[in-house]
């Protein structure tokens, strides 16, 4: 044990070998000097992702022993996720028409027309946009749009019947 213990003191039989390895990747690069990794994809350390781990062990906060809580808290500063974080915020609904008017643009852009089939989806950013569906919708409800909205698609060469 006390072998161990002068190898690595947190080292715990009880958790797997894939969290141990996560919070010491993780532990090296907050020490040396790194910031602590939030989001999937930010950090990449000797192939694992430090930021899908935080984002994994704030996630699963309540599934963890005391003592790995105690170690993400006092070592690496890291807590549960608040319930604020845990809710996702609502889009307004200015916000889907932007998303899906960016969508209606990108593949404007790329294709030269607004032809596009019901079940098309258009790949945005991180969010996928179901730009044919949004497109059909929006064709059976153009009396109900403000003209702002009309004359951007309008722009696109989007046809109304």
């Amino acid at each position: 044990m006390e072998a161990l213990d002068a190898i690595d003191p947190a080292w715990c039989p009880a958790w797997g070998i894939d969290w141990q390895r996560g919070f010491h990747l993780t532990h090296a690069h907050v020490r040396a000097g790194g910031a602590l990794p939030v989001r999937a994809g930010e950090v990449i350390v000797q192939g694992e992702d430090l930021g899908a781990w935080t984002t994994a062990q704030r996630a699963g906060w309540e599934a963890l022993m005391p003592a790995q809580q105690w170690l993400l808290d006092t070592v690496l500063g890291l807590d549960s996720v608040s319930e604020a974080e845990q809710q996702p915020a609502r889009r307004t609904q200015a916000d889907r028409w932007a998303t899906h008017l960016a969508a209606a643009r990108q593949f404007h852009a790329r294709e030269g027309h607004l032809n596009v089939p019901r079940k098309h989806v258009e790949d945005v950013g991180v969010v996928p946009v179901k730009l044919g569906g949004f497109l059909d919708n929006t064709r059976r409800r153009a009396d109900k749009l403000t003209p702002e909205r009309r004359a951007e698609l309008d722009a696109l060469g989007m046809r109304w019947s």
